[in-house]
């Protein structure tokens, strides 16, 4: 028996066992089954599936663990899904939260869109969805979520207030919910998850104040709070017990106050970020503690004082930048004994004294930038002993001496800008040859010596797009090694002394948009290689000793808008095919020895007679100097005191005709009335002069400005007119051309253009008749009561409209018109909000008619005025261009042109300031009343913008130009909704900063 029980007892431990895994084989089969379907359900929620997902055999379950791209598993179970970066689009099932023993769980880096919701995961630790277009809430069940150490929610489209009920999540250690569209307030409570070591609330909407609490997260190493959010009360006192910290970024979220001077505790912080807000006070001397600080960027704030000694400690600094603030004093010495210091910004501050002599010598130094201050002295001589320095701007000071001459030999300069200093000395020979550099500007200044040849046969200067050498004592010839810059698209070298003829390879300069050699003592005959250079939009010749004829290859320049050939000794005719440059705006001719017929087609028509003025044998109608005069010789055996009075009958016959004449006239008028008036109509129309005249009173005024007076009426047949009463004009003033370009601006017809109906005057009086538009103008649209209503679809097909107008004035009109006053109460918009550029030409007619009261409209309305007005006197199609770029700023902001940011600050300078010229920025000027703005239309928009509000009047976009970027966006209809697509957020800042 007892043989027996022990044999039988393996068999029954044999038997219990495969009862125990007949069981478990069960159970784990179900398990699998469970993760299978829940990842089945998971992958029929993906659109455009990678290729690498048909690993994904959703016939075979037993595969799940073996072969299934992105799956791990453990004991049967799946443990882990990585589909980081795959491109995969679609929706994420809420089956997800069926794997309740995933541990980690990685879809960054794709398109999915919709909600999601992950819960009921007690063994999840790491969660990443960052990078995709979720959207939504993160209101989870987070207390079923309590292994979690890892949220990562970065870049997406997540809009509610920011989730409480993480809280409970008591392991969160990485907290990343930057860049997307969370608003409210930081919750106080988010101070008790103590184990964060990681916490990124930027690039969301939050408001109010930064919670005190967030002091007490002293495991934490980095913090980013910034960048479109809006913060008040400043920084808490309370980030000093930040003790474990090396990351701060607290940056463009107008924080306002004071730098709290308990931040020099963080005695561990490798980065410091508080540029782009309202700071004030000094400069807490408590940070000279932070001896580990690599970056430290407090940029555009308003801190005043000087630069502490006691930063004489942070010797590990890289990147040092206090520009555009209030600092004054001098420049420390120590700065130049920092060792690693890599990129130094101090521009635009009160800075005095000069620059310390041992700056560069730490062998590390790549920007320097000390511009728009107050310092004197010379350039220090090793700025470049690191052959690193790439980026040198010295500009707007008081620096006298020559430029080191070891500057000569930098090749890794890319971008150096002295100008607007007192520096003397020649050029180092090699400087402006050197093969990186992009860009040199060494204008108003006292350089004196020649420009050399290009010395260095192996270096080929062929990335530099500008040089302006203007404004200095430069001499001696110009150099055939121009022709080396064969990218270059900016030369100017204006107001110096250089002689000699052009070298004719300057046509070698096929990218050349402006070329200004004024104010020299060049000479010789201008080569006609010169009409190489066909991307020219800008030429200035002017004020030199050139001689000969005019080319008549620089009419194939067919963008040349600016042309200046005054003050020469330019002889023979001017070619008349310079007359079919419709792109001509600006030329001037005047003070040469030119002769000849005047042409007087194309351009001519338009082009003002002091353009010639200074050529005694120019002849032509425009010039007052008929072609076919003859003087009148004294015939043979008659005295000159018989011509005298044969001169004298004659005028006295002529006295009693004009006398005659004006009786009949005045009697003739008395007969009629003095309301005899006459009318020309541009198209078929049933009503006259009497209809027009009921709707000039003053119950129906609806504008009034420099041109004139505007009313509103209604014809007999029905149709809404308005009139415009010019002011200043009547037919006793000089005609100058007017009746013939109102007959040109009525022939005109185009669908985005205000329509003149007919053209009505009597001895005092000139009235416009135009189309009336009932919604009156984008100004008043904009800047009303009703500008929350311009939704953000409308004001993008309102600037697309306006551009094609303006763009038909500029390109397609023979010959081309600038309008002179383009703004925003001159687009005006019909019953369906359809844009119509109105008042265009009127200001030049006005001008030319002798009409002061109107010089405002000939100068622009203050706002909308571009930079070049103020030093040329000229506007031409690119002011118009940079005024197109104010009125896009106001359909972008809301804002008026003037009078909302402070003295003498415009739209302009407001938003380069607020934004730091970067598209990115973009949000921090939108219009509060928009509800919807799509950013990557908005950056777009203002991307446009900027390009057109340029200072450099020949780096603007051509309007052609603008609408083929506008149209990157196609409107089909107001209602049109294009897709939302969430900017990428850029977390960390660039190094690589610059002064525009």
């Amino acid at each position: 028996m007892k043989n027996f029980q022990e044999n039988m007892l393996p068999l029954i431990v044999i038997v219990t066992l495969f009862t125990l895994v007949g069981t478990s084989i069960s159970s784990y089969s179900s398990l699998i089954s469970t993760d299978f379907h829940a990842l089945v359900s998971l992958k029929q929620g993906f659109d455009f599936s990678n290729p690498a997902l048909s690993s994904w055999d959703t016939s075979n379950p037993s595969s799940v663990c073996n072969s299934w791209v992105g799956i791990k598993c453990f004991q049967g179970r799946v443990i882990s899904i990585n589909l980081s970066n795959m491109d995969l689009y679609g929706s994420v099932s809420p089956a997800i939260s069926s794997l309740d023993k995933l541990v980690e769980l990685s879809i960054d880096g794709n398109n999915f869109t919709g909600e999601i919701k992950i819960e009921n995961m007690s063994s999840l630790q790491s969660l990443n969805i960052s990078n995709n277009l979720f959207s939504g809430n993160l209101d989870w069940n987070y207390s079923s979520l309590a292994n979690v150490e890892i949220l990562d929610a970065y870049n997406n489209n997540f809009s509610s207030f920011l989730p409480v009920g993480v809280v409970s999540l008591e392991k969160l250690k990485y907290f990343d919910l930057g860049g997307n569209y969370f608003y409210g307030r930081i919750p106080e409570s988010y101070g008790d998850l103590v184990m964060l070591e990681y916490l990124s609330l930027a690039g969301n909407d939050l408001h109010g104040r930064i919670p005190k609490s967030l002091g007490n997260l002293t495991n934490l190493k980095e913090i980013y709070l910034g960048y479109f959010n809006v913060f008040v009360g400043g920084i808490p006192k309370e980030f000093g017990k930040l003790e474990n910290l090396v990351h701060m970024d607290i940056s463009s979220c107008e924080l306002d106050g004071p730098i709290p001077p308990e931040l020099g505790n963080l005695k561990m912080l490798n980065t410091l970020f508080l540029h782009i807000n309202l700071l004030s006070g000094p400069i807490p001397r408590e940070l000279g503690n932070l001896a580990g600080l690599v970056n430290l960027d407090l940029s555009a704030n308003a801190l005043t004082g000087e630069i502490p000694v006691e930063l004489i400690n942070l010797q590990q600094l890289r990147l040092f930048n206090l520009f555009m603030n209030k600092l004054h004093g001098s420049i420390p010495d120590f700065i130049a004994d920092y060792p690693d210091l890599k990129v130094l910004g101090l521009w635009m501050n009160n800075f005095t004294g000069t620059i310390p002599e041992k700056l560069g010598q730490n062998e590390m130094l790549q920007e320097l930038d000390l511009s728009s201050n107050k310092l004197t002295g010379t350039i220090p001589k090793d700025l470049c002993a690191s052959k690193q320095l790439r980026i040198l701007i010295l500009l707007k000071n008081f620096l006298f001496g020559p430029i080191p001459e070891d500057l000569g030999t930098c090749s890794s300069l890319v971008r150096v800008r002295l100008g607007q200093n007192y520096l003397n000395g020649s050029i180092p020979n090699g400087f402006i040859y050197m093969p990186e550099l992009n860009l040199v500007e060494l204008q108003n200044n006292y350089l004196s010596g020649t420009l050399s040849e290009n010395g260095n046969i192996s270096s080929k200067p062929a990335k530099l797009g500008q040089l302006n050498l203007s404004n200095n004592q430069l001499s001696g010839s110009l150099p055939f090694s121009l022709s080396n810059f064969t990218s270059l698209q900016i030369l100017s070298l204006g107001g110096n002394q250089f002689s000699g003829p052009i070298p004719p390879p300057i046509g070698q300069l096929s990218q050349a948009l402006k070329i200004d050699l004024s104010q020299n003592s060049l000479s010789d005959e201008i080569p006609p290689e010169i009409g190489y250079c066909i991307h020219l939009t800008y030429l200035d010749l002017s004020q030199n000793n050139f001689s000969g004829s005019i080319p008549p290859r620089i009419s194939e320049i067919r963008i040349l808008n600016y042309l200046n050939l005054s003050r020469n000794h330019l002889n023979e005719t001017i070619p008349k095919s310079i007359g079919t440059m419709r792109s001509l705006t600006t030329a001037d001719f005047s003070f040469n020895d030119l002769s000849g017929k005047l042409p007087e087609s194309g351009q001519f028509a338009y082009f003002n007679a002091t353009s010639f003025a200074g050529n005694p044998r120019l002849c032509g109608s425009l010039l007052n100097n008929p072609c076919n005069f003859t003087l009148i010789t004294d015939p043979p055996g008659k005295s000159h005191g018989d011509f005298k009075l044969i001169f004298a009958l004659g005028l006295l016959i002529c006295s009693l005709v004009f006398a005659v004449a004006a009786i009949i006239k005045a009697k003739s008028f008395k007969k009629t009335g003095a309301d005899s008036w006459k009318m020309t109509a541009f198209q078929k129309v049933d009503f006259g002069v009497p209809d027009v005249l009921e709707c000039v009173k003053d119950g129906n005024v609806i504008g009034r400005g420099g041109a004139g007076i505007v009313y509103h009426g209604k014809m007999p047949n029905g149709v809404e007119i308005a009139v415009k009463k010019l002011l200043g004009f009547g037919n006793n003033s000089h005609d100058h051309g007017f009746r013939a370009e109102i007959r040109t601006l009525g022939n005109i017809r185009h669908r985005n253009i205000v329509r003149l109906v007919a053209f009505c005057s009597n001895k005092e009086t000139n009235l416009l008749v135009y189309e009336y538009m009932r919604n009156g103008s984008l100004g008043e649209a904009l800047h009303g009561k009703k500008g929350g209503f311009l939704s953000w679809n409308l004001r993008y097909k309102i600037a697309m409209e306006a551009a094609r107008g303006l763009c038909y004035l500029h390109h397609d009109c023979s010959p081309l018109i600038v309008h002179r006053d383009v703004k925003s109460n001159n687009i005006l918009l019909n019953s369906n909000l359809e844009a119509h550029v109105a008042d265009f030409g009127l200001a030049k007619f006005l001008v030319d008619g002798g009409a002061s009261e109107c010089m405002s409209a000939v100068a622009g309305s203050y706002g909308y005025i571009a930079p070049e007005y103020a030093y040329t006197l000229r506007v031409d199609e690119k002011s118009d261009v940079y005024s197109f770029g104010v009125v896009l700023l106001e359909l972008i902001t809301g804002r008026r042109p003037v009078g909302e940011f402070g003295d003498g600050v415009d739209i302009v300078q407001w938003s380069k300031i607020v934004t730091n010229c970067k598209r990115e920025a973009v949000t921090h000027i939108v219009d509060p009343r928009l509800t919807t703005v799509p950013e990557d239309e908005a950056m777009h928009l203002f991307f446009i913008a900027m390009l057109c509000i340029q200072e450099n009047s020949v780096e603007r976009p051509t309007m052609r130009e603008v609408i083929q970027m506008l149209s990157e966006f196609p409107r089909q209809s107001p209602e049109y909704q294009p897709s939302s697509s969430k900017f990428v957020f850029q977390k960390l800042k660039s190094l690589e900063k610059d002064q525009s």
